[in-house]
């Protein structure tokens, strides 16, 4: 499958350090790598809503072996190849980042400001509406920030 889109390989959402490790294989099925095909463009406009600048991928998919290998939940969008976290380093803090893709009106499924390292951007199944949700997480609870106006 390769390319993606104009500026997502596929490569960049399989590659993982502890699938690499430990030997564990993190192809997708045809079907999760269509999903990842649709995440990939979500993520072109969220680097439009960015100025253009590099998004730097730090977890796409995620097979069921290396899900629970590093202690992910256990029904994660990353194993249908759902959901990315990522940084966009150059365009401001991550804070800035969250802000500016909750308020563009982007149909997501979740955003999800990660430990204040990260974001986790999900997306809805084909053929399933958005919930939109806007969410912190630090330690083990996530709580809802609209707009993320309360981090």
């Amino acid at each position: 499958m390769g390319q993606l889109t104009p500026h997502f390989n596929i490569d960049e959402f399989l590659f993982s350090q502890t699938a690499t490790r430990k030997g564990i294989d993190n192809k997708p099925t045809p079907e999760v790598a269509e999903n990842l095909r649709r995440l990939a463009e979500v993520l072109e406009t969220v680097r439009l809503l960015l100025d253009g600048v590099p998004i730097r991928i730090s977890s796409g998919y995620r097979s069921p072996a290396l899900n629970d290998a590093i202690g992910g939940a256990p029904k994660s969008a990353h194993m249908q190849g759902l959901a990315a976290d990522f940084t966009a380093p150059t365009f401001g803090t991550l804070k800035d980042t969250a802000r500016r893709i909750a308020a563009s009106g982007l149909a997501y499924d979740q955003l999800i400001f990660e430990h204040g390292t990260w974001l986790h951007l999900g997306i809805a199944e084909s053929g399933h509406t958005p919930k939109k949700e806007d969410l912190s997480f630090f330690g083990a609870n996530y709580r809802k920030t609209p707009l993320f106006t309360q981090i």
